[in-house]
């Protein structure tokens, strides 16, 4: 039961991140390209080597190399149902250019999936507010095998429930400012701004709970090895079709590689100590 609540407390801590960006779009003029780039890369860095030296070597180990695979790519073909189904589109750049130049509550560009790329066509029947919505939503049921990762990751070991909640913490940290500037630029409403953007993470949570409460009495070797695995495609798919595209879209290609090498460095310490 104390593993349970940990895991639950760490998926609430990762998921309400998204508040902090949101803090942070109030009190940061322009958050700096290099640092978002950093950050997402070094997020990255985390996730893929977890992922491959301990995640998927448990998967393997339990319950033997091929189902072991078989886990893996089943947890890549999960994230790419769930990202074909519901994309969580935002543009970050073009929401902070928003943010500092007031525009109206209307969504200027039209962007697909993490590309900042601007496009100067007016959609004058779309406000921003409704885009925000949609970015909601996206983002919203996104999170939610995120917070099945770091319960699954805490029922393993508490340790590695912490690294996971910090790595998926910090890269939901941008997701908070995409989904808080729109509606803030548009209400001035930083109580609103601040709701939504809560609402957002608070999904990690639940799909912790939705895991921890279908699946928890049932763990055994066997089912911990193949959610694990699981959980390395999860966090594979994130990394390689979120997180670096974003980091290396800001133009900042270095300062991506270097948050990507820095991370998998920092993660490498951490399991040398533990």
């Amino acid at each position: 039961m104390d593993v349970f609540i940990i895991g639950l407390l760490l998926a609430l801590f990762a998921g309400l991140s998204t508040t902090l960006g949101c803090i942070v779009s109030f009190f940061i003029k322009e958050p700096s390209p290099r640092f978002i780039s950093f950050i997402m890369g070094f997020s990255a860095g985390v996730m893929v080597l977890i992922s491959f030296v301990e995640l998927l070597q448990e998967g393997i180990r339990s319950n033997g190399f091929m189902m072991g695979l078989i886990f893996f790519f089943v947890g890549l073909l999960i994230m790419l149902v769930i990202d074909v189904t519901v994309t969580h589109e935002y543009e970050f750049e073009d929401s902070i250019e928003m943010f500092n130049n007031k525009h109206a509550c209307e969504d200027p560009y039209h962007h697909r999936h993490y590309r900042h790329r601007y496009h100067h066509e007016k959609e004058n029947d779309i406000n921003l507010e409704k885009t925000s919505l949609f970015v909601f939503l996206g983002i919203f049921i996104h999170n939610i095998p995120e917070g099945m990762a770091t319960f699954i990751g805490t029922v393993k070991d508490v340790e590695l429930g912490i690294i996971l909640a910090v790595a998926i913490a910090l890269h939901n940290i941008p997701e908070g400012i995409a989904v808080s500037v729109p509606v803030y630029t548009c209400t001035n409403d930083r109580r609103k701004a601040f709701f939504w953007s809560f609402l957002s993470g608070i999904s990690e949570f639940l799909g912790a709970l939705i895991i921890g409460l279908v699946f928890y009495p049932f763990i055994n070797e066997f089912s911990l090895g193949a959610m694990l695995a699981i959980v390395a495609g999860i966090m594979i798919y994130i990394s390689l079709d979120e997180l670096l595209p974003v980091s290396h879209s800001l133009g900042k290609e270095h300062v991506a590689i270097l948050g990507l090498i820095t991370g998998m460095f920092i993660m490498f310490l951490s399991l040398m100590l533990i």
